[in-house]
């Protein structure tokens, strides 16, 4: 499933919900799943998970799968992972890119320090597996461009999206793991750009 452009204000809003990004988190990597289902995982009422979910549908971020038949609804995503905040964006789609920016980056911190409080009670291979990395580096804007797509092509590598999707493409002893990557200039008192 291909990535989705979000470039409509209205659609990014509609996304840039705590409720709705676990939504959309739990139909990726389990869907389709019923607003019954959700409720359980997220530990909400259905009705709140059918209404958001409807919220999603308004905006294409979600639709209804194949039925069984009976009163089952399931629900899917049409794409995994979603990209905006590209250069054209007018000044209310960037306003709303960066809402939904904060949030998923405070949903990533949250599972950092979730990881971090149960890392004791990991398997050693998986402790030193895990790791972090911080750099500030002086770089051109092309350079910095560069740098930021070489990091994500190396996460969306083909091999890796197709576990997404596909859980018997899935190595055995593999786990859900979260790889976070930004890179922006810094404002540090100071610290001027280089003439």
């Amino acid at each position: 499933m291909p990535e989705r452009r979000l470039s409509d204000p209205r659609e990014l809003s509609a996304l840039a919900h705590p409720l709705r990004i676990a939504i959309i988190e739990q139909l990726s990597l389990d869907g389709p799943l019923t607003a019954t289902e959700l409720g359980e995982r997220l530990d909400e009422s259905p009705a709140n998970c059918s209404w958001h979910l409807r919220k999603l549908a308004a905006h294409g971020l979600v639709e209804e799968a194949p039925s069984q038949g009976g009163r089952r609804r399931p629900w899917q995503v049409p794409s995994i992972g979603f990209s905006w905040l590209e250069g054209d964006d007018s000044p209310e789609t960037r306003r709303a890119g960066h809402a939904l920016s904060e949030l998923v980056m405070s949903r990533s911190l949250d599972r950092l320090r979730e990881a971090y409080a149960r890392a004791a009670d990991e398997p050693e291979e998986w402790r030193s597996a895990s790791d972090g990395t911080q750099a500030m580096l002086w770089l051109t804007a092309e350079e910095l461009r560069d740098l930021n797509l070489a990091v994500r092509e190396l996460l969306t590598a083909k091999s890796f999206l197709a576990r997404m999707s596909d859980p018997g493409a899935r190595p055995s002893g593999a786990r859900l793991c979260e790889i976070v990557s930004w890179g922006a200039p810094t404002y540090l008192p100071g610290q001027e750009p280089t003439p």
